[in-house]
């Protein structure tokens, strides 16, 4: 454990503002239960955790802010970090009239919810030289059990905060950041563990994720996502697995209580632009993983981009939701991915149901039957450079689509891009990239779109376009909107049946990649997004 950390609270107004926070709400104490996490959509005053609950639907029953009402949604409170930083990516968390955000640089803030008043903030110290090679410098969010606030540093670290204070509990070291991993995602909370994963793929780091215990930090087993020489699936890798590596988990995943079952998606092999030297499909990498939280065993695992040589992570957020089919009742695991394929699945079994293009692809004639992709001659990487739909940041990328139970729609940022593709060295040399490159499309020939699906078939029921392939998150509300940001900096809500514009502003900031969140404080509803390097809140007059 590295017990070193800053905590910077404001001053003797944080007794102030606090006590005026709990005066403004019903229970008056920030104390999650694990009960009240399995049951986040009966509470859509608050946002428990990243997704919204544990299916990711990214869906808040909250109504005031409407069709009708929207177009008078207004800015509320900014809230801005005392130093120049990257661009924001957080989920943020609310619990009781407290928002809990992080910034660029794994620092956690927690805010008044009502007034954007800063509560106190926590930033790790770290070494002076951080290896975040093909990993973003920002941090996606938090997780809350209790009366503890749960993180990811850059420097691969695990850290427990107290969520009053923001003092730190324990501090657990994950893994080597000398080495290539990082940790930039929000943990996911399940029944006294906490569930993270890694970045650093691109440098051939070898993926895994990790349980600990959420009150002493001890790790309860580790899964990880490539095998090792003479294991299980090895033999997916070619004779040499020297060089090689990949299998990142820098998302976060879904959870089902009644099956309990963990899904958790993973990121491309490495090298990423020439599988030379990893002859075969490379599990598990490009996967879906469905795994026992109890002991980290996979219980079954689909791949969506076998042997990838474009850099497609399947990071993308799984969505768990139920339909009936053929008369029959059936759970259901949704992914748009990076590859440019929809994809559903039986979230008990792992059998493949539905995968078809929800923007232009050149890699694949389709998916047959059994779900393996249909690759089309010509389409690897060349030393010249090979023109392939979509580019390496995908169809979609790490941004959260949502569904809504009212509509039976899925919301995805869709991005029409392509790249040309660059093949280079077959192995990787830590600390450089590896691999190959790309050189993307610009201007007029790429656009982005806001697209609804059908969640069963991946249909397109209607499409909001906009100017720039945005990786934009989507949040659905049951007053029949879509929420969304443009990455010219535009806020924005869509009629949830139509796509029909209803309301936007302009905050004036780039790289508008957060996920936005809707809450409820002193009876009052607030959207909440960041753009560039600040935190926007809004509500009606």
């Amino acid at each position: 454990m590295r017990p070193l950390r800053y905590v910077f609270i404001v001053g003797v107004f944080v007794s102030l503002s606090f006590g005026y926070v709990l005066a403004q709400n019903s229970t008056g104490e920030v104390d999650v239960t694990y009960d009240e996490l399995l049951h986040a959509d009966s509470t859509p005053q608050n946002w428990l955790m990243y997704g919204g609950d544990y299916k990711s639907q990214r869906f808040s029953r909250l109504t005031q802010i409407n069709r009708e009402t929207v177009h008078n949604l207004r800015p509320a409170w900014i809230y801005q970090p005392n130093r120049p930083s990257p661009p924001f990516e957080s989920s943020a968390v609310v619990v009781n009239g407290i928002i809990y955000v992080t910034e660029p640089l794994s620092t956690v803030t927690a805010l008044d919810a009502r007034y954007g008043t800063k509560l106190w903030t926590w930033s790790p110290k770290m070494p002076d030289r951080i290896y975040t090679i093909g990993v973003h410098r920002s941090n996606r969010g938090v997780a809350i059990l209790g009366k503890t606030v749960f993180t990811e540093t850059l420097d691969a670290h695990l850290v427990a905060l107290d969520a009053l204070t923001g003092a730190v509990k324990w501090d657990v070291h994950v893994d080597d950041n000398n080495q290539g991993y990082a940790m930039t995602a929000a943990p996911r909370v399940i029944n006294g563990k906490v569930i993270v994963g890694v970045s650093g793929g691109d440098v051939g780091i070898r993926g895994f994720i990790d349980a600990y215990d959420a009150e002493t930090g001890k790790r309860l087993w580790r899964l990880f996502t490539i095998p090792a020489p003479g294991e299980p699936a090895a033999d997916t890798w070619g004779k040499d697995m020297s060089g090689t590596g990949g299998g990142g988990t820098w998302g976060t995943g879904s959870y089902d209580p009644e099956l309990n079952l963990l899904y958790w998606t993973t990121g491309n092999p490495a090298p990423d632009y020439n599988g030379a030297n990893r002859a075969g499909d490379n599990l598990y990498t490009d996967c879906i993983l469905a795994i026992d939280p109890d002991n980290g065993t996979i219980k079954w695992y689909y791949q969506f981009t076998p042997h990838d040589t474009h850099d497609w992570d399947s990071i993308q957020p799984p969505v768990l939701f139920d339909e009936t089919m053929d008369g029959k009742p059936r759970k259901l695991v949704a992914q748009a991915n990076r590859n440019g394929f929809y994809y559903v699945l039986d979230r008990v079994t792992g059998k493949f149901i539905t995968g078809v293009p929800f923007v232009k692809q050149t890699w694949a004639k389709g998916i047959d039957e059994n779900g393996k992709p249909i690759v089309l001659p010509d389409i690897e990487p060349t030393p010249e450079g090979r023109l392939t739909y979509p580019d390496g940041h995908g169809g979609t990328n790490w941004n959260s689509p949502a569904y809504s139970p009212e509509t039976k729609l899925f919301y995805v940022s869709a991005r029409e891009t392509g790249a040309y593709n660059i093949s280079g060295e077959p192995k990787v040399h830590f600390p450089d990239f590896g691999g190959g490159g790309r050189v993307n499309l610009s201007g007029d020939e790429v656009w982005g779109a806001i697209r609804a699906l059908d969640a069963t078939s991946g249909k397109l029921k209607w499409e909001y376009k906009m100017i720039a392939p945005a990786e934009a998150s989507t949040l659905a509300t049951a007053g029949g909107l879509v929420f969304a940001v443009s990455d010219e900096g535009n806020f924005f809500a869509l009629d949830a049946a139509t796509g029909k514009l209803l309301w936007e502003f302009s905050v004036g900031g780039t790289n508008a990649e957060t996920n936005l969140i809707t809450y409820e404080v002193a009876g009052k509803q607030y959207l909440i997004g960041a753009a560039g390097d600040c935190f926007v809140a809004f509500d009606l007059p």
